[in-house]
């Protein structure tokens, strides 16, 4: 089940800090990134963003999450994050989709490091075409994707 979270709630952001936690210490040796910031957001990053979280949820527990900032006509998916423990179920793919299916911006876009092949593999699969790739000041090479419709 897809829910919209309460990211300003300590105690779920705290469940949330966890998952992007696991799922990012896995990307990080994806990528080869010693220093990966995403590792060090910390918990009050979350509680005050202006961004919008959904959970996958099962049986209570958050799983996934995608994070997205939207505009009238544009959607970024800022993360998308699956716990390493449902990895390789359909949860990415699941929450990519109610993204599309629920906003109703133009434009979507998303990043991920180069490196990160089932990213860009779910990413390419809902049609995103490559628009950019770009090295990072913390040493990772990443790639930008964009869908119009």
């Amino acid at each position: 089940m897809i829910k919209k979270l309460d990211h300003t709630n300590l105690a779920i952001a705290t469940k949330m800090r966890v998952v992007f936690q696991e799922s990012y210490a896995v990307e990080a040796k994806l990528l080869n990134a010693v220093n990966f910031p995403p590792l060090q957001r910390p918990l009050k990053n979350y509680t005050k963003s202006k961004t919008t979280f959904f959970g996958y949820h099962i049986k209570d527990e958050i799983v996934a999450i995608i994070e997205v900032s939207s505009k009238e006509q544009t959607t970024h998916i800022d993360s998308l994050v699956v716990s390493p423990h449902f990895f390789r179920q359909g949860i990415g793919r699941e929450l990519m989709d109610y993204i599309l299916q629920n906003f109703s911006s133009k434009v979507f876009t998303v990043e991920t490091g180069l490196k990160n092949i089932p990213a860009s593999k779910l990413y390419t699969s809902f049609h995103f075409k490559e628009v950019k790739q770009w090295d990072t000041d913390h040493g990772v090479r990443k790639i930008r994707f964009k869908l119009s419709r």
